[in-house]
């Protein structure tokens, strides 16, 4: 996750010098913080996908083979 906090930087660097160059209307400013968007959208993604562990589902995860970590079938 560090390496797309790492790009969102270099992309909010980049928008901003491009701006204050190019000027705050022109297509390379709006093209910039679009870029820098789309990383934050992406970063938020990453973030959703990750669903967090009970803490029973961590204990089967390293004891397979522990009583309460057997599924039985019907």
């Amino acid at each position: 996750m560090s390496n797309i906090n790492e790009q969102i930087e270099q992309e909010l660097s980049n928008a901003r010098e491009v701006c204050s160059v190019e000027g705050s209307t022109s297509g390379d400013c709006a093209a910039a913080w679009d870029a820098v968007e789309e990383l934050q959208a992406e970063a938020a993604h990453q973030r959703e996908k990750k669903p967090t562990q009970t803490s029973l589902e961590k204990y089967c995860d390293d004891n397979p083979d522990a009583v309460e970590c057997r599924v039985y079938d019907d």
